[in-house]
């Protein structure tokens, strides 16, 4: 039985990989900071939560990462945790980038000092490249980030490349595009704009409040992009890879089919507030993702309509979907 060690199990992406390794037979074990304390809500909607074994895990805190790795004994560690919104990073720099680039150094030096043939998959942002001027980014594509989130995702990329190449760790990251799901959180936008949308669709008298609406993103569904994470860890040889859907729309795109869904003209209900928008933002996000579906025979089989759709569906059931 393989074991797989899963840090930030709790959150959307955590929580997917969680159900789909053990669907597939592995031991999984989870990570949280306080693993008494947190709630794993996620894995309680998906049905898992008695089925995975949990430990509390400090990705900055290097003891706290050497003894949990010798304890679980994984052979696949995916590192999913640190701080995962890009509009709380401009409040957080800080945090962002510890909880991100010096978490998976940690990660990295305590596999190193270990010695097992570990295979570790890091998370990886298209926020790395900033903006390309509207052209697909691919895995050559210089990174320019525009926010300390993608600072501190772009620092731990270069973190896995170099161990991989100085020590000979299998070592990959994954270079994700935005992929949403019912259990995304309301803080980020997809999520704000159902939840508001499912509300007034049933008589509330509220208004949603959005920054920059003419902003472009690659929007996929996160139950099949946790597959490709799973398969760069399964390939003979560790590389990088983008995962996308190679298809951009704005986000009046998405809140647009959101509300028409839910038969309703979203400009009759959105407003747009300045005091919303970023620092500095990326104006088109777009992917290109045939290396992952040329070396490892992956493809996103839902776009934006699709992910918009299912997660009004789920909010109206108050059931998570699955792939």
């Amino acid at each position: 039985m393989k074991k797989a060690l899963i840090c930030g199990i709790s959150g959307q992406d955590g929580s997917y990989l969680a159900k789909f390794l053990l669907d597939r037979g592995y031991e999984v074990c989870g990570t949280s900071r306080d693993a008494q304390m947190s709630s794993f809500r996620n894995l309680v909607r998906l049905g898992i939560r008695d089925r995975v074994k949990l430990e509390s895990m400090t990705l900055t805190d290097f003891r706290s990462v050497l003894q949990v790795l010798d304890k679980a004994q994984p052979y696949e560690v995916y590192n999913l945790g640190g701080q995962s919104s890009v509009g709380l990073s401009f409040n957080q720099p800080v945090e962002t980038l510890d909880s991100i680039a010096t978490g998976t150094l940690n990660l990295l030096e305590a596999i190193r000092f270990i010695g097992a043939p570990i295979k570790l998959y890091n998370a990886g942002s298209s926020e790395c490249f900033g903006d390309t001027g509207g052209e697909p980014a691919d895995e050559n594509t210089p990174f320019r980030p525009r926010s300390p989130y993608g600072v501190a995702k772009a620092a731990a990329f270069w973190e896995v490349a170099n161990y991989r190449e100085a020590y000979g760790l299998f070592a990959c990251s994954g270079i994700l595009y935005n992929h949403e799901s019912p259990l995304r959180p309301e803080r980020f936008v997809t999520q704000k704009t159902v939840a508001a949308a499912c509300r007034i669709a049933q008589g509330s008298p509220e208004r949603l409040y959005l920054g920059n609406t003419s902003i472009q993103r690659d929007w996929g569904w996160a139950p099949e992009y946790i597959q490709g994470m799973y398969r760069i860890l399964q390939q003979d040889a560790a590389e990088d890879y983008i995962i996308a859907t190679g298809k951009t729309y704005k986000l009046q795109d998405f809140v647009a089919t959101v509300f028409e869904y839910l038969g309703l003209n979203w400009q009759d209900h959105v407003t747009t507030d300045e005091s919303l928008y970023r620092p500095t933002d990326i104006s088109i996000g777009r992917g290109n993702p045939n290396k992952a579906k040329e070396k490892m025979g992956w493809e996103a089989r839902y776009d934006m309509h699709d992910v918009a759709r299912m997660m009004v569906d789920a909010r109206l059931n108050s059931e998570p979907t699955s792939a």
